[in-house]
């Protein structure tokens, strides 16, 4: 199979979460121990650190691996989604993983797939863990998929775990309160393990604290002990959390050994989109008018950017908006700024939700917009109804964003 075979093979023929919902979601780790076993458990031959959270997870991740990789370490990265091109979800020192890796993997190892009828997600996990262990990857950031406890991630014993933070997102699996979204993201606590958390929530501090001590854990509140965050190369206010998180993390890697210095945690921070090659978090793509997007979709996510957008000096305010079918829109619905255009459109998968169901849904809540065929027919008309003092955001889907990088 050529590598787009390949990549048509793994979406049409499995199931995958952030395209079709809740047919890709497992209960239990069966499925990802079985190929573990097959692939000689290539999971232990690498240190990792392991990073769960409603919100933040991806920036952090990249952060970490940033800094580790200024330190002079080779450094796996694992994270997901991608935007363009599956093979993001794999690095090494920023460098994706090769199309050959991938297409033999999968060639190498397909009838053991179909026979277990692992996810998209499972073999993923599995190709990536098989690659850093290849490589000899001195240490690797691995980023949960979804939730904690039961991701296809959580068979790995990490040298720090890291919860960003908590909040209502993917209630339909990990729970409806913040109490129990924490305790599935808090299943990434492992016996004798340290465990950073990015944000306190007076919500969910006993559930963290209680999962730390059954394992004999060390836990630390990253907004308690750092005072100061860095500065970073990713924009938006809302990454200065982030940062306190990455920082007390190396803390807990530098008792550990590892060896890191002011100078690469400094630089590693302000090198991230350098080093890593993330993309979409308050990314900047033009000038005259300022053009921004960003991957944020839940409550928090969304809460952090639209706030964002508040410090923007602008004349007019337009927004670029699709988002999946099993979004709560009531949820966000009273986030939006009122003066603002909308211009809505779905994005081009499956779970996309109609662009005319959001436009009467948002119009109902006295927010004005017209519904397009497309990201990108929304994108034009935005380009041409604004003029250079104005701003323009691009978002609510991950899958949104992706369309338009």
């Amino acid at each position: 199979m050529t590598y787009q075979d390949t990549l048509n093979w793994m979406f049409s023929q499995l199931p995958m979460y952030q395209r079709e919902g809740k047919a890709a979601f497992k209960k239990d780790l069966s499925n990802t121990l079985i190929l573990a076993t097959y692939l000689h458990n290539p999971e232990r031959n690498f240190k990792s650190i392991h990073v769960a959270g409603t919100n933040g997870k991806g920036s952090t991740s990249h952060m970490l691996a940033s800094v580790l990789q200024e330190a002079g370490y080779k450094v796996g990265l694992y994270t997901s989604p991608h935007l363009k091109d599956f093979r993001e979800r794999i690095r090494i020192n920023g460098k994706v993983i090769s199309e050959q890796f991938v297409t033999g993997f999968i060639k190498q190892n397909k009838s053991f797939f179909e026979a277990n009828s692992l996810s998209f997600f499972e073999m993923t996990v599995g190709m990536a863990f098989e690659y850093f262990s290849k490589e000899k990857v001195d240490i690797a950031v691995v980023e949960v998929g979804l939730g904690g406890r039961l991701d296809s991630t959580n068979i790995i014993t990490p040298e720090v775990s890291v919860i960003t933070n908590i909040g209502l997102d993917h209630t339909l699996f990990l729970g409806t309160t913040l109490k129990a979204i924490a305790f599935e993201k808090g299943g990434i606590i492992k016996p004798n393990v340290p465990v950073v958390i990015g944000e306190t929530h007076k919500e969910t501090v006993s559930v963290f604290k209680d999962l730390a001590n059954k394992n004999n854990s060390k836990i630390v509140f990253a907004d308690k002990e750092i005072t100061k965050a860095y500065k970073s190369d990713l924009l938006g206010t809302y990454q200065a959390k982030n940062v306190k998180t990455v920082m007390q993390t190396i803390n807990e890697l530098k008792i550990k050994g590892f060896k890191v210095s002011e100078k690469h945690l400094k630089e590693g921070l302000t090198k991230t989109i350098k080093n890593t090659g993330l993309l979409g978090r308050w990314q900047v793509i033009k000038e005259n008018p300022k053009v921004v997007c960003d991957t944020g979709h839940n409550r928090e996510g969304l809460s952090y950017v639209i706030n964002q957008i508040s410090n923007e000096t602008y004349n007019e305010l337009h927004m670029v908006l699709g988002v999946v079918d099993d979004k709560d829109l009531s949820s966000i619905i009273d986030l939006f700024p009122k003066n603002a255009t909308y211009y809505f459109c779905k994005p081009d998968i499956n779970r996309g939700l109609n662009a005319h169901e959001l436009k009467l849904f948002f119009n109902k809540h006295g927010l004005i917009g017209e519904a397009y065929h497309s990201v990108n027919d929304a994108y034009k008309t935005v380009l041409n109804n604004s003029k250079q003092d104005d701003f323009i955001f691009i978002g609510g889907s991950t899958f949104v964003v992706a369309e338009i990088i």
